[in-house]
């Protein structure tokens, strides 16, 4: 009995442990700062939010139309260079890497992504008549964040979900993920706010966000028109070079 007892004691300790592991260091399993690319040219910007540099680039400078994108956990942002330059060339495209990111300074949390992506937009507002935003993966709720709190002409997410939150306790089914999780980026809890046009696309062998979370997110849009459609054949990393997704989004941006 006392063995049994023992095993049982020493069976909550693990898990114990393990749980405050996740807890203590969700924010690596989250954020995945990429380090600089020292090859790319393209007309750099910088700028400053709560004494943090940013640093990016713009693609197509100059354009009356502007697209603000925000990539996933860990993309190097600059090697879609060709695909913006090219499907979005009516737009300037701007690549700002998350705080922790590249060359800008910082540390990456919820919170700070957030204030950036509205600071970037206030930088930039002057110069277009009309700015959009592009988020894919970890960045759809960034994007969402921006759409619920500053006025877009259209909102284009890339493998979204409907919070961290969910997708993490999809992920970790033993642990309370729901309540220990820190940075939640609760996109459904903010779709409602969102009136503008809203393109949502997922990818069929998605292995990281499961189809349950794009549709869970998608069904919260209720003042929005939103065009949601599936790539046949595509995974989570590889849906943006699909064809059949660049023709969704060019013509979903022609329509403006």
């Amino acid at each position: 009995m006392k063995e049994i007892t023992a095993i049982i004691l020493l069976l909550i300790a693990i898990y114990l442990l393990m749980a405050a592991c996740l807890y203590l260091f969700q924010r690596k399993l989250i954020y995945y700062p990429v380090p600089p690319d020292p090859d790319f040219q393209a007309e750099e910007i910088t700028l400053t939010n709560d004494g943090v540099k940013l640093h990016g680039w713009i693609l197509n400078p100059g354009k009356a139309k502007a697209l603000i994108y925000f990539g996933g956990n860990s993309e190097l942002i600059t090697h879609r260079q060709e695909y913006f330059e090219t499907v979005f060339a009516d737009y300037s495209v701007y690549l700002v890497d998350y705080r922790g990111y590249g060359s800008s300074e910082g540390s990456p949390d919820e919170a700070a992504l957030f204030a950036d992506a509205l600071a970037i937009y206030d930088h930039i507002r002057g110069q277009h008549h009309s700015i959009s935003a592009y988020g894919r993966s970890l960045g759809s709720g960034v994007a969402v964040y921006l759409a619920a709190n500053r006025p877009l002409t259209q909102l284009i997410l890339l493998t979204p979900y409907d919070s961290i939150a969910e997708v993490g306790q999809k992920l970790y089914p033993l642990f309370p993920v729901r309540f220990l999780i820190k940075d939640r980026f609760d996109s459904a809890a903010r779709a409602a706010d969102i009136t503008t046009e809203v393109l949502i696309a997922s990818a069929e062998l998605d292995r990281e966000i499961g189809l349950q979370h794009t549709l869970a997110l998608r069904q919260r849009f209720t003042r929005a028109k939103v065009e949601y459609q599936q790539i046949k054949g595509a995974a989570h990393n590889d849906i943006i070079d699909f064809p059949q997704y660049r023709a969704l989004v060019e013509r979903f941006i022609a329509e403006k």
